[in-house]
C-alpha cells in the first residue's frame, strides 16, 4: 500500500501536473495560433484583392490594419514556438525528478534494498547535480529566448534571415482560366546561384483533419529574367512578372504508346503577387528584377521628340497651370494613374504633327489623371532623364553622405551643371511640386511621396543592373532635398 501510495505521490502526481499545465498550456496556445492564422490569412487575401485604382486614404487605411493582423499573427506564432521550446526543455529535467525521487523512496523503504541504495548513491549524486545544471540552463535559455522574441518583434516584417535560398516564402501565382483568372497562394523558393525557382501550391486541410497547411507536388523552374509590374498595367497590387522556362515537366505515353515518355520544356511568363512593398522589393533583389520599361507613344517615337523642345514645355506648363488651378488638393495626385488609352490619346493630340507648338488644354476634355499621368509619360519617355545620365552616379553618391549640409550643397552644385534647358524644366518642375507638397494636408502627396514617384521619373541609370535598383530609394532622396531646399 505504501509503494502505491509513494508511486501516486511522488510519480504520477507530478507527472499529471506537467501534462495538465505544460502540455495543456501548449496546445491551448496552438489553438490561438491557429485561429490568429487563419483570421491572419483571410484577412490578407482581401487586402490583397484590393484594386490599386482605390483612393489614396483607403488605401492607407487598409494598409494600416493589415500591419495589426500581421503583428497579433506574428505574435502568436512566437508564442507558440516560445511555449514548444519551454516544453521540450523542462521535459528533461520534469520527468527525470519525480522517477528519481520515487526510486529513492523505494530504496530507502526495503531494507534488503540498502546495499543498493548504497551503490546508486554516486550515481544519484550526479544524476541530481545535472538535473540542477539542466534547470539553470532552462532559466537562462528561457531568458535569452526572450530576448530573441523582442528582437524578432521589433524587426523589419520583411526582413529575410539567412537560410537555405536566397529567397523564399509565399506569393500569390495569377492563374488563367476560361472566364478570368485566380490568385493562388504558393510557396516559393529561389536560389540565385542555380536561378531555380520552386513553388508549391498550398491548401488548408479542411476542418475534420489537423490544421495546417499541405505542400502538393513542386514545380520547378529555371529563371529567365524578372521585371516589376507597372501599376497601371494591372489591378493588383505589389505585382512583378517573372520569364522561366520549365524543366521538369514529364509526359508518359499515351494507351496505344505505353512505353514512350518524353520531357517538355516550356517558356512562359508568370504574374506574381508579394505580400507588399516591401516584400516585392526583397523578391525582386534577389532575382535580380529590373524596372518596367516605359513604351513610347507612337507619336513620340520620332527621335526628334523625344528631347526637350518648345513644345515639350508648352506642354508641362500647360499641365501644371491645369493642376494648381483645379486639381492641387486632390487625394493621391500624381500617384493614382490615369486610363491608359486616354493618356495615349492626350500624348498623340499635343505632339502631332498638325498641332501648334503652344496648344492648349481643354479642361473639359481631360480630367486630371489623364494630365498627370501625361506629364509623367513625357518625362519619361525623354531619350535621356532630365537629371541626365553622365550625372546619375554623382547625384546618387551625393546623397549618400551622413552630413546633410554636404547633401545639399552637393546636389545644388551638381543641379546647376546641368544643360540649361534640363536645368530650366527641373526648376519649372519642382516649383510646382513644392506647392503640390504644402497641400499635403488634402492630398496626402508629402515631400516623401512625391520623391518616390519622381525619383525614377527624373533619374535612371543607363544600365539596369542589380546596383541600379538599389539606388533607387537614393533617387528619390535626390528629389526630396530638391523639393524641400527650392528657395536655396
Amino acid at each position: 500500500m505504501f509503494q502505491i501510495q509513494n508511486a501516486d505521490d511522488v510519480l504520477i502526481t507530478p507527472l499529471e501536473k506537467f501534462r495538465k499545465e505544460q502540455i495543456g498550456a501548449a496546445k491551448e496556445v496552438k489553438k490561438k495560433f491557429d485561429k490568429e492564422a487563419e483570421k491572419y490569412y483571410s484577412t490578407l487575401e482581401r487586402h490583397l484583392n484590393l484594386s490599386s485604382k482605390k483612393k489614396e486614404a483607403y488605401l492607407q487605411e487598409a494598409d494600416t490594419q493589415i500591419d495589426k493582423e500581421r503583428q497579433l499573427f506574428y505574435d502568436a506564432s512566437l508564442e507558440y514556438v516560445f511555449k514548444i521550446q519551454e516544453v521540450q526543455e523542462k521535459k528533461k529535467f520534469e520527468f527525470v525528478e519525480p522517477l528519481l525521487a520515487f526510486l529513492q523512496g523505494l530504496f530507502t523503504f526495503y531494507h534488503e534494498g540498502y546495499e543498493l541504495a548504497h551503490e546508486f548513491e554516486p550515481y544519484k549524486q550526479q544524476l541530481q547535480f545535472n538535473l540542477q545544471n539542466t534547470r539553470n540552463n532552462f532559466v537562462s535559455t528561457k531568458q535569452e529566448v526572450e530576448k530573441l522574441m523582442n528582437r524578432i518583434r521589433s524587426a523589419d516584417q520583411d526582413y529575410k534571415p539567412p537560410g537555405q535560398w536566397t529567397m523564399e516564402g509565399f506569393l500569390y501565382v495569377q492563374e488563367k482560366r476560361p472566364l478570368g483568372c485566380t490568385w493562388t497562394r504558393h510557396y516559393c523558393t529561389y536560389d540565385k546561384g542555380s536561378k531555380t525557382f520552386t513553388m508549391s501550391n498550398t491548401e488548408n486541410k479542411s476542418a475534420g483533419k489537423q490544421n495546417g497547411l499541405v505542400l502538393n507536388q513542386p514545380e520547378t523552374f529555371k529563371l529567365k529574367s524578372c521585371i516589376r509590374r507597372k501599376t497601371d498595367s494591372i489591378d493588383k497590387r505589389f505585382c512583378f512578372d517573372i520569364e522561366v522556362v520549365e524543366r521538369n515537366d514529364i509526359c508518359r505515353g499515351t494507351l496505344f504508346r505505353p512505353l514512350q515518355f518524353f520531357c517538355k520544356v516550356r517558356h512562359g511568363v508568370m504574374t506574381l503577387q508579394a505580400l507588399s512593398e516591401s516584400n516585392r522589393r526583397l523578391w525582386l533583389e534577389a532575382m535580380d528584377g529590373k524596372e518596367p520599361i516605359y513604351n513610347l507613344p507612337a507619336i513620340l517615337s520620332k527621335k526628334e521628340e523625344t528631347y526637350l523642345n518648345e513644345a515639350g514645355f508648352n506642354f508641362v506648363r500647360k499641365c501644371i497651370g491645369l493642376v494648381e488651378t483645379r486639381g492641387i488638393t486632390t487625394m493621391g495626385l500624381y500617384r493614382i494613374g490615369g486610363v491608359n488609352s486616354k493618356v495615349q490619346r492626350l500624348m498623340s493630340t499635343v505632339f502631332s504633327s498638325k498641332a501648334p507648338v503652344d496648344m492648349e488644354l481643354d479642361p473639359e476634355m481631360w480630367d486630371n489623371k489623364t494630365i498627370t499621368s501625361g506629364l509623367k509619360n513625357y518625362l519619361r519617355c525623354l531619350s535621356e532623364p532630365l537629371m541626365t545620365f553622365k550625372l546619375h552616379k554623382d547625384f546618387i553618391m551625393a546623397v549618400k553622405s551622413d552630413d546633410q549640409n554636404y547633401r545639399v550643397c552637393a546636389v545644388h552644385a551638381l543641379v546647376h551643371t546641368l544643360p540649361e534647358k534640363n536645368r530650366e524644366m527641373l526648376e519649372l518642375l519642382i516649383k510646382h511640386l513644392v506647392i503640390v507638397s504644402a497641400q499635403n494636408q488634402f492630398n496626402l502627396m508629402t515631400v516623401s511621396n512625391l520623391g518616390v514617384i519622381f525619383g525614377p521619373t527624373l533619374m535612371r541609370s543607363q544600365e539596369e543592373t542589380v546596383a541600379a535598383m538599389m539606388n533607387i530609394k537614393f533617387q528619390n532622396i535626390v528629389v526630396e532635398i530638391l523639393i524641400e531646399n527650392f528657395n536655396k
